[in-house]
């Protein structure tokens, strides 16, 4: 009995002990597995905290990228739009050019044609000096050759106005000039220095229609008229192209180079 109960006391104390080691070894793991969680909850907070600041620069990345992206599309925009001017800039530009150089011919065709009746000027006055002689009085004033007859000659007084013999065998000089030179005009000034301009027309019309119906001179190209002479009388003769028709050459010109 006491035996028995020695070997109760015994087991009672040896599993008294044995729990007393299963409790410190349960608080320890407690103990072990507390640490574990306030160092896994400390990483857990950092990586919250990670996660914040992530998510901040990654908003501030998006936003910079929006900019980024509306800065792009304005700069295409703008590039667009350079573009387009410049396109249209060179288009002005090539017109331009395009209109210079039609200017640049038209401006030589009128050059070409001026030189041209100088040459025929020249020519005309030649002419004249040959068929009229050295004692004649001729000149070339603004591209026109200007042959001077006295009015006595022409008429036996300076207040006829009808033609001597003597003065219609000369005209025949006149025509033939004019024949010669087909793309010339005459103008025949009656001048006086009285005033009397009527007279002066007068005397001018004698001429022209001696050219027109005698020698066979068309009216298209003959002119007369009376000036006032200041102090000249008589009749000037001038040769000269025929300005209407040039004229009317440069105006087509221009008119077919606008359709162009």
């Amino acid at each position: 009995m006491r035996r028995t109960l020695s070997i109760c006391i015994l087991s009672l104390l040896t599993s008294a002990g044995m729990t007393a080691q299963k409790k410190s070894d349960l608080l320890l793991e407690i103990n072990q597995l507390k640490s574990k969680l306030d160092s896994t909850t400390a990483l857990v907070k950092d990586a919250k905290n990670q996660e914040r600041m992530s998510m901040s620069q990654a908003e501030s990345f998006r936003e910079q990228v929006a900019e980024l992206q509306t800065a792009n599309a304005t700069l295409l925009q703008n590039l667009n739009n350079f573009a387009q001017v410049s396109n249209k800039n060179s288009d002005n530009m090539n017109r331009t050019l395009a209109s210079l150089d039609e200017k640049e011919r038209q401006i030589k065709w009128i050059r070409e044609s001026i030189a041209k009746n100088d040459s025929t000027a020249i020519l005309v006055l030649t002419r004249a000096k040959q068929s009229l002689g050295e004692n004649a009085k001729i000149s070339v004033v603004e591209g026109a050759v200007t042959i001077m007859a006295d009015l006595p000659f022409l008429f036996g007084e300076t207040s006829g106005s009808q033609l001597t013999e003597v003065a219609s065998s000369w005209l025949v000089n006149i025509a033939n000039i004019l024949k010669a030179h087909p793309e010339m005009a005459l103008t025949v000034e009656g001048l006086s220095m009285t005033g009397e301009l009527e007279l002066a027309a007068l005397q001018a019309s004698a001429v022209s229609e001696s050219l027109q119906n005698i020698h066979q001179i068309s009216p298209d190209r003959l002119l007369a008229l009376g000036k006032d002479g200041n102090f000249k009388e008589g009749v000037n003769l001038k040769v000269h192209p025929k300005f209407q028709q040039f004229y009317l050459m440069v105006r087509e010109n221009m008119k077919n180079s606008a359709k162009q």
